[in-house]
């Protein structure tokens, strides 16, 4: 903790996703030390706000040389909720993405959603941060990091390898990418097996 820090403050908003979203985006570039984060209930709420996310916070720094680090905390993952809420729309913020403009993150471990958020703060610039964030891994007892994880020196990382048995790397026949849910499920299948 630093005395120059923000003051925590958890605010209740209506339900106007574009005034929200774009009250956090000013609020973000006015406060460049607060961790503020813009979070949607579903997947497809940020669909009223896609202005904001198109003018400002996408393209925001190459028009203005203005940073900002607001994160947005989108669930996503088909977890049941219907075709719309489910989505966050993954491929349209990955088709807004250019030339380091803004960072689209899907983790897979609590230790690296912590340093994720963490290092919003910790770096010298700010970028938006956009977090696909499945409802099922919240509460789930089986999504855990060690607490080494969080402390000594560790960091965010972009690439996770699987701790599994094989230590024999001509052993291994098939790489598979994943993240978030999925990464989860084949994590927690390979140890049943």
């Amino acid at each position: 903790m630093s005395p120059n820090q923000a003051h925590f403050e958890v605010i209740d908003s209506p339900l106007s996703e574009v005034a929200v979203m774009g009250f956090e985006y000013g609020y973000a570039m006015a406060e460049p030390n607060a961790l503020v984060m813009w979070e949607a209930q579903f997947g497809d709420f940020a669909n009223g706000a896609q202005v904001v996310i198109d003018q400002f916070i996408s393209s925001g720094e190459a028009k203005w040389l203005r940073m900002n680090g607001l994160v947005l905390l989108l669930p996503h993952g088909y977890e049941g909720q219907g075709p719309e809420h489910s989505s966050a729309r993954l491929e349209r913020y990955l088709q807004l993405c250019a030339e380091d403009n803004m960072q689209v993150c899907y983790p897979s471990t609590p230790a690296n959603y912590f340093h994720m958020l963490r290092r919003q703060l910790k770096r010298e610039f700010r970028k938006p941060l956009v977090v696909m964030t499945p409802k099922s891994l919240l509460r789930n007892k089986n999504c855990v990091s060690h607490i080494d994880e969080f402390t000594n020196g560790s960091t965010f990382h972009r690439v996770l390898y699987e701790n599994g048995e094989s230590k024999d790397l001509k052993s291994i026949e098939r790489v598979v990418l994943c993240s978030g849910l999925l990464q989860s499920v084949l994590r927690l299948s390979g140890r049943a097996r």
